[in-house]
Formats: structure tokens, sequence, C-alpha cells
């Protein structure tokens, strides 16, 4: 059974990346796409949806009607996939009613290349009583750069639509600035979901890369999402900043917020940086 949205003429890169085939036992079959890459890889966030997917499939076939939704995601990058055909494997580590959590594993070519772990439950409907968010607008303004006109993540950028914030896309420009950097996506054609949130938590290009010296690839080894909310129609605000960068490592934590002003992802990841090589 193929666990995907019904397919149309419409052209949705992001549903079509996040296809599933069961494979009976708690197993799934995908295709890594060429559309969702950084460089020659898969896309980190994409990968981490895929996870998330594959574990929400496994709650659903043993509990039908269950339709729960993603509230943590927390995922070790053991290798870095190539596009091509991975599987899944599940197991459920706890099933309750309030919460589930679901070990899943990614393999390709019988390499295991991700190992994570995915809580499941229901995200809240009801108000916010506080928060402390970044101050952006709810849509990208006029002159926010599409990082496709500077060469920047081509293969995201072509795959959804993505924006930044100038006045922190220092690198871009040659120049040098903070690790922050901020700006805006939604998908291609498809309404924006919980999902795609999960992915923008991991949109944006590395934080370091402001610092000045080499731009490449900056591999992800640990990144751990907070599912909060299910977004309001639109574009998703994502701010992005390090608190440290010392030797070969870097931290970078990303804060998601709908187009109705309301956190729906927290992530936090730690990477290698490409400056220091």
């Amino acid at each position: 059974m193929r666990q995907s949205a019904a397919t149309t003429d419409a052209d949705t890169p992001f549903r079509d990346a996040i296809g599933l085939t069961a494979l009976g036992g708690g197993r799934f079959a995908a295709e890594l796409g060429t559309r969702f890459t950084v460089g020659s890889k898969a896309h980190g966030g994409l990968l981490m949806v895929l996870l998330a997917r594959a574990g929400l499939a496994r709650i659903e076939a043993e509990a039908p009607g269950a339709a729960p939704d993603p509230l943590a995601v927390s995922a070790d990058y053991l290798r870095a996939p190539d596009p091509g055909a991975v599987e899944l494997d599940t197991e459920v580590l706890k099933r309750g009613r309030t919460v589930s959590v679901v070990s899943v594993r990614m393999r390709q070519d019988d390499r295991l290349v991700l190992a994570a772990t995915l809580t499941a439950g229901r995200l809240p409907d009801d108000g916010v009583r506080w928060s402390d968010l970044p101050d952006m607008p709810a849509e990208p303004e006029p002159d926010a750069t599409d990082p496709r006109s500077q060469g920047v993540a081509l293969g995201v950028a072509n795959a959804c639509e993505l924006r930044y914030d100038p006045s922190t896309f220092a690198f871009a420009r040659g120049e040098q600035g903070p690790p922050v950097l901020r700006g805006w996506a939604r998908p291609s054609g498809e309404p924006t979901d919980v999902l795609f949130a999960l992915l923008a938590g991991d949109i944006l290009a590395p934080t370091v890369f402001n610092l000045g010296g080499r731009i490449g690839w900056a591999p992800t080894v640990q990144l751990t999402a907070l599912l909060r909310g299910r977004p309001a129609p639109g574009w998703l605000r994502i701010e992005a900043r390090s608190t440290a960068v010392a030797g070969d490592w870097f931290d970078e934590d990303v804060t998601v917020v709908d187009a109705a002003g309301r956190l729906v992802c927290q992530a936090r990841q730690l990477a290698l940086s490409p400056l220091s090589h």
C-alpha cells in the first residue's frame, strides 16, 4: 500500500518526495529523488520527514484510525545517503493513549544510514499561553532574496519556495556577519502541513557560512526536532542561529513560526563545519 496523498496533475515536489510503500512487518520502501538534495546528497530535513512518516505509518497500521501527529523526531546521521532506494525498518517501543514511541532505521544498499526515534501523539489545538518568537513579517518582503538567483542550495530551492532575509544573507554577498540566518519557506503546489514544518527545521543554509572561510557541505551529525502545532496556510518564517562554533563543530537552533504567528517547529542540531577543512 502506498502511504502518500492522492496524486493529482499538479506538481507537488514535497508530497512526491515523501511517498512510502509498505513492505509488511513494519518495513517500508522509499525513493530518495534528486529534487530535495544538497549537492549530490539527500537533504537532511527530507530524511527526517521520511523517518517520521515511517514511524507514523507503523502506528497507524497497528491501530487503524489512530492518525497520530509527530511530536518529536531525534535522528543520528550515520552516513549520508545518495539519491536512490532506501528501506525503513520500524519497531514500536511504546504504544499509549497519550504518547507512542517508534524506533526507525533507514538503510541503503544494506548499510545503516540513519537511526531515529519518533515520539507521536496529538498536537495541541488550543491557544498559546506564552511564547517568545523571532520578530519577522508573516511573508517575505519585496527585497527578500531568492537563493536560486545566488546559486545557493539549488536542489532544495528548486523543490519548494524559499526566500532569505537579505540583512542576514551576508555570505551570499561575499561578506561576513554573525551566524544567524532568517528566511521564509512553503511547499510548491500544495498546502503547508506539519511534515513540511519538520522539513523547515533544516531548510536554510548553514549559519556558519556567515563567518567567512570555506563554503561547502556541513554534514549534520545529530538533529532533534520538536513539533509544536499544525501550521496555518501560507509561508513559514524561519530563524536559525549558532551559539558556538569550536573546532570542527557547530550547533544550530532553528525556530519555525507559521503565517498566524504560532510556533510550529523547534530544531537543534550538531554538525561538522566546513570552515576548518
